[in-house]
């Protein structure tokens, strides 16, 4: 596969490093080439080491230091490089460079991560998400700090700590991993109620993401767009996926959990290695400053969203992510991301929570990396220019040959020079600040916990709804104290009575004696499963084995391949795999190394195996828990005795060849809708 090139590519391409090769040998990190890498340097052939060994010194020494800290939240991520293309000239609201005219391409790289668990932790937890772009543009680099949900679960910066602490393991532990299903969350959401309406995104199918390809991004905060009169207009952003949001069963979420920790690494690694690029839609919502206070939310609270029927998104942009990291750590543990990292057009707003960010990533970063010098490292180095008076500092890389590095001055002519406005210059908005010293919130309206909230549970489907509460079930049944259990369930009352008293039945507590907000409203673009649904990418297990129909299989799998779908060959044991028509199929997975959950769907054929009974055992156990949760099923001819209807199976999303010229077509229409709720 061709590796797609941009500006930042070239950048990075100077400090790539090929080791191995022929001719190629082992030196030290000096230069010095190396004739004995495998045994130290001893007084005898039985005798102790040599502190003169100063090879093994350096190697050791050297391995010894290779991590960094881990990020304190968002700790286990993934990075990828990209692309995004703007679609319509932004110019009249923005006078950001890349918005201002339709085509222009700018190189990204995007974290994907998990805001609970540690580097080791697994990828499907019921967890919140970061997804995070850096745009490389002409006048700097802009970071876009996202969540998969539009709302944040607090509405001040200064809980930050608080938050984390409850969120994150025992103190005393170290337990839990990777989960919020433990006393310290649930009893810091009881007790700080502004929590209410991000809990609910959590609980919600949201917060378990079938693939980061298929999730949703939303910056939370409140900012400003600059265009070049200086006008402000008030923005929040979103990125679409173009294959939809879709998501994973809770079910389903802790076994991938277990067998394959990896599961969303490598769900994007497969796509992008097979060129099925991930791609992005790129949303605004715009508010005219004027209109700030015509709305019964406040638009700088990030614990309540801009819904999309009330303020609508103009997409404006297409990111495409197109190339894996060549080096892990060089490249994804050494990204830093920063809210602040702005550059002209766009600018804070008096968003308490996003005013805090400001500060808290850089300084992050400046404990991880030891040093400022952190913003030079390759993969955050800009593709922009730089001139400034910045010096030395620990893995300093410019040798800065100047004499004169500060201003203002005259020896140098009194450069580098501050730029205008007008010139590209980075110029604060001048907004108005008024009042007194104050920790109050900026409005009463923050003080709503409960509307906003009730409005997403009014826009769920009854699937959603049962899902939620089922979720909810599971994580407030893993908390120990029955106190926190019950102030949970009073609190949840507030957003729904009905919701909250189910849930206390599941979970040991007295049915709460609240009553719901008043809310009646509901928006349609709150519930997932209005969403784009296609059989592209979607992972398919083709259970199989000798004596097949060639024919059948072959037109059905080219059929399926035609539609982007991602096909695995599994049967008893590797290598190939015949029909009785000579067609050969070469197997990849085998029932031992591979399991039912890791499939969006099955392809049934059967076949003749050595070992018959275990064959079929293994299948009907794939098919059991393929129809368990609602994904559908194709049954090839040959496959027909491994299920049949019965009173208590209705076999909705089970495709049947027998007798179906289309088969193919339909199978593929099913895949594509993925999950059939009215199955029995």
């Amino acid at each position: 596969m061709k590796k797609p090139t941009n500006e930042k590519q070239k950048q990075l391409d100077k400090f790539r490093v090929q080791n191995t090769g022929p001719g190629k040998k082992m030196t030290d990190d000096y230069g010095t080439k190396v004739s004995n890498d495998t045994s130290t340097l001893r007084a005898g052939r039985r005798g102790p080491l040599l502190f003169q060994d100063f090879h093994f010194y350096k190697k050791q020494s050297h391995f010894n230091r290779e991590r960094i800290p881990e990020k304190v939240v968002h700790a286990r991520g993934f990075g990828v490089h990209g692309e995004f293309e703007t679609y319509k000239s932004m110019r009249h609201v923005t006078k950001m460079h890349f918005l201002q005219e339709a085509g222009q391409k700018t190189p990204v790289f995007v974290r994907f991560s998990n805001f609970t668990g540690n580097k080791g932790s697994k990828d499907t937890a019921v967890d919140i998400r970061g997804f995070a772009v850096k745009f490389y543009t002409k006048e700097g680099n802009y970071d876009s700090l996202s969540l998969q949900f539009p709302v944040f679960i607090l509405a001040d910066a200064m809980k930050f700590m608080d938050l984390t602490h409850a969120a994150k393991q025992n103190p005393k532990t170290d337990v839990p991993q990777a989960t919020t299903a433990h006393d310290n969350f649930w009893d810091y959401v009881a007790n700080n109620q502004e929590s209410a309406h991000m809990v609910m995104w959590l609980m919600s199918m949201r917060g378990r993401p079938r693939s980061w390809r298929m999730m949703a991004g939303w910056p939370i905060n409140t900012f400003r767009f600059i265009n070049e009169e200086g006008k402000s207009t008030f923005v929040r952003f979103k990125w679409e996926p173009r294959l939809g949001v879709h998501s994973l069963l809770l079910d389903e979420a802790n076994i991938i959990g277990g067998v394959d920790p990896d599961y969303h690494r490598n769900d994007i690694i497969e796509a992008i290695v097979k060129g099925a690029y991930p791609e992005y839609d790129l949303g605004v919502q715009l508010i005219a400053e004027e209109d700030e206070f015509n709305y019964d939310f406040d638009i700088l609270d990030d614990t309540k969203l801009w819904p999309e029927e009330v303020v609508p998104i103009q997409y404006i942009g297409k990111m495409t992510l197109n190339r894996l990291v060549e080096n892990f750590f060089a490249e994804e543990e050494q990204s830093a991301f920063d809210p602040a990292n702005l550059v002209p057009g766009i600018d804070f707003t008096n968003d308490p929570t996003l005013q805090g960010r400001a500060f808290a990533y850089r300084d992050t970063e400046l404990y991880r990396h030891h040093s400022a010098n952190f913003e030079d490292l390759p993969v955050n180095r800009p593709i922009a220019k730089t001139n400034f008076n910045l010096r030395d500092g620990r893995m300093r890389y410019r040798i800065d040959v100047d004499n004169v590095h500060y201003h203002n001055n005259s020896l140098a002519g009194n450069t580098p020079a501050e730029a205008s406005f007008e010139e590209g210059g980075y110029v604060n908005y001048p907004g108005p600040v008024e009042g007194h010293n104050t920790r109050e919130l900026p409005s009463e309206s923050f003080y709503d916990f409960f509307s906003h909230a009730r409005i997403f549970w009014n826009s769920l489907s009854t699937v959603e709804k049962q899902d939620l509460i089922e979720t909810f079930s599971f994580h407030l049944g893993r908390v120990h104290s029955k106190s926190v259990r019950q102030q949970n369930v009073e609190m949840f009352a507030n957003v729904d009575t009905e919701m909250a008293s189910i849930i206390a039945d599941n979970i040991g507590v007295e049915r709460p004696k609240t009553s719901h907000v008043q809310e009646n409203r509901s928006y349609p673009s709150l519930s997932q499963l209005n969403t784009t649904h296609s059989a592209y990418t979607r992972r398919v297990g083709v259970l199989i084995d000798n004596d097949f129909n060639g024919s059948e299989v072959k037109s059905t799998l080219q059929i399926l391949q035609q539609n982007g779908v991602f096909l695995d060959i599994i049967s008893e044991k590797l290598g190939t795999v015949t029909s009785r028509d000579g067609v050969t199929l070469e197997v990849n997975k085998t029932f031992f190394t591979t399991y039912p959950w890791l499939y969006d769907s099955i392809y049934v054929v059967g076949g003749n195996a050595d070992n018959q009974a275990k064959f079929d055992q293994d299948i009907r156990y794939f098919i059991n828990e393929t129809y368990k949760y609602y994904k559908p099923i194709g049954i090839a001819t040959t496959a027909q005795a491994y299920l049949r209807r019965s009173e208590k199976n209705n076999m909705a999303g089970v495709v049947f060849a027998a007798n179906n010229p289309d088969f193919g077509k339909d199978f593929v229409a099913a895949i594509a809708k993925e999950r059939f709720w009215n199955r029995t």
